[in-house]
């Protein structure tokens, strides 16, 4: 059976993890040996595309193309609110999309946000198949936020379909956490999921009863907040403390904003185990008539950042107390609250969130593997038949119609269980009425967002109001919203099934398939190259290392002074294939130094 990965595709790292053939969960490391890789992406001036730690080091200095917290931005609009927020405050350039969607300019083309995020997961797919080598991957189930709206998550399912994979399943983040909490134990809990990650708050209330079934109560959340929002609060307040100093803008200099992301977050991190932090950028900006050189020192303490960030937390917490109110559960009545996500570990949200629930949150599950490793049992129970695990989900938005006088008529409560169903039956609005505009509407917050819309016509001409029509939503387990109407006297019948548009056509999405498999290849040749070189650098040194010996034991002799100048030769073929990267020779060399290799290990353990 094909194996199938977890992804947890993070604003800030992401993760992958798979259920071994033990039927054990575990996150896969990537060739650094570590858990998480960071979701960046950049292009050298040489075209060369980095992704993960190798980005993430190169930043500061190519920070006009290197991309971060590219999921803040995935399925919106350009015209909204989060992506004029980002524009203001990312080191690169956002531009508006051919279909108002969002793309990111990298040196001189424009990419889409899908397909930074298919960056991110051609690499979980392939730190994946470095550790199952000779197998091809290309089944996952991927992870977004419970609060992402139908546009974000067919972004996702587009950005996986861009990297080479089959997506299986989409699943809610809080929802994988908890999978991964009560995965192969007998439990009968009402759990609160707290996930405050990178750029995205959500709060799930599931009760996980025994056999294995999680069911959903109630979730909620916030696309927009999250450690990024923690980070920009203390960015201001260092550049607003320097522009006081030295009446100097740092947001001018993108170089500089990328320096400064970087000791905001580290200053972040640092300040959860200590009570307060230096912050040293030397030569942040050259300034005036003489190129003055300025350098930005500030010490800021604990106490500082829970000022600067206490609306943020204050957010979660309100979320929260709405999650609950929609559940009909009061905070004594949530068994345990398993906390997720890298800004759980600050000692402010900790605290917000133990005074809230009443109690000490659970640190039982890894903040920043969980999801992946959940998202991993999912893949497993969805495609072994003997896995004995079902979960309950819920849709996060209402759902409902458009009616006259631009109302918003719900049919499907947010929070409802799918797969679900319901009809409800609304009249013509006026009189002769023989068609009737169906516009399928979810609600998000106050905010009403079209999903798709329909034409029902030949109706019979009446009065208004004497025409019925009964119009039925339903979603199905992967989340798909089908609706359709039908006039109740002649039952003539119209129906759309509900498509959300990630901003690309098919036709892009083939293109980016085509280009991502190109790099694919690209990438495994240059990766198979390096491992040649690597290998017959090694061959070289080890060879070059017992040449002393081997001459002074062979080369009286004709057949000795022979074997030493093939010897020679071989070497320097190898090193001519090295420079001029020829895989091809670099192979048939490689095998020629092993044979020397052996040969010389041979001559040089004989007794003197």
């Amino acid at each position: 059976m094909e194996r199938v990965i977890g992804i947890d595709l993070g604003t800030t790292n992401s993760c992958v993890a798979i259920v071994d053939d033990d039927g054990v969960p575990q996150v896969i490391p990537n060739r650094g040996g570590y858990k998480t890789t960071p979701s960046i992406v950049a292009i050298t001036e040489a075209g060369r595309r980095l992704v993960g730690h190798i980005a993430k080091r190169q930043a500061i200095t190519n920070a006009e193309n290197t991309v971060y917290t590219a999921k803040r931005l995935i399925g919106r609009k350009w015209d909204s609110a989060p992506v004029r927020s980002a524009r203001q405050s990312v080191s690169y350039t956002i531009e508006e999309g051919p279909h108002g969607d969002v793309r990111i300019r990298l040196r001189d083309q424009a990419y889409s946000v899908q397909e930074i995020s298919a960056m991110i997961l051609q690499e979980m797919k392939l730190v994946a198949e470095e550790a199952y080598p000779g197998e091809t991957i290309s089944r996952a189930v991927i992870t977004v936020p419970a609060y992402f709206n139908d546009g974000q998550r067919q972004a996702t399912k587009d950005a996986g379909q861009i990297a080479g994979l089959e997506v299986i399943r989409i699943i809610n983040e809080p929802t994988a956490a908890a999978l991964a909490y009560g995965y192969g134990k007998s439990l009968n809990k009402m759990v609160a999921v707290f996930d405050l990650g990178g750029g995205t708050f959500d709060i799930s209330i599931l009760e996980i009863g025994e056999g294995g079934v999680f069911k959903v109560v109630a979730t909620a959340g916030d696309t927009f907040l999250g450690g990024e929002d923690f980070d920009l609060r203390i960015m201001d307040w260092l550049i607003d403390g320097f522009k006081k100093e030295h009446g100097v803008d740092l947001r001018q200099d993108r170089m500089a904003l990328q320096r400064l992301k970087d000791a905001a977050e580290k200053a972040k991190c640092e300040l959860s185990a200590v009570s307060e932090v230096d912050i040293n950028l030397p030569f942040i900006i050259s300034h005036g008539p003489t190129n003055e050189a300025l350098h930005l020192q500030r010490q800021i303490d604990r106490a500082t950042v829970e000022n600067l960030c206490a609306d943020l937390v204050q957010r979660c917490i309100e979320i929260c107390q709405g999650t609950l109110k929609d559940a009909q559960l009061g905070a004594a009545e949530i068994d345990e609250v398993v906390l997720v996500g890298g800004m759980t570990r600050m000692p402010a949200v900790q605290k917000a969130c133990a005074a809230f629930f009443k109690r000490e949150p659970s640190k039982g599950v890894h903040p920043d593997e969980v999801v992946a490793v959940g998202a991993a049992i999912q893949g497993k129970a969805l495609t072994d038949e003997h896995e004995d695990l079902i979960l309950l989900d819920v849709t996060p938005h209402a759902l409902g119609l458009l009616t006259a006088g631009n109302n918003f008529d719900e049919l499907i409560a947010q929070n409802t269980t799918v797969p679900t169903s319901a009809t409800k039956t609304f009249t013509t609005s006026r009189d002769q009425q023989t068609a009737v505009k169906i516009l399928v509407m979810q609600r998000e917050g106050t905010e009403n967002q079209l999903l798709g819309e329909f034409l029902l016509t030949g109706l019979r001409s009446a009065p208004k109001g004497q025409v019925e029509i009964e119009v039925t939503f339903a979603i199905d387990s992967d989340g798909i919203v089908s609706v359709s109407a039908k006039d109740t006297e002649t039952g003539l019948e119209q129906s759309i099934q509900v498509t959300a548009s990630s901003g690309l056509t098919q036709e892009e999405i083939g293109q980016m398939m085509e280009s991502a498999e190109e790099y694919m290849i690209e990438r495994k040749e240059s990766d198979e190259l390096e491992g040649a070189k690597q290998q017959a650098e090694k061959l070289v040194s080890e060879v070059e290392k017992l040449f002393p010996q081997v001459e002074a034991v062979v080369s009286s002799s004709d057949f000795g002074r022979e074997a030493l100048a093939k010897a020679r030769d071989v070497i320097v073929k190898t090193k001519d294939a090295i420079e001029r990267r020829d895989a091809a020779q670099l192979k048939e060399q490689g095998e020629a130094l092993s044979r020397t290799l052996k040969m010389f290990k041979g001559v040089a353990s004989r007794p003197s």
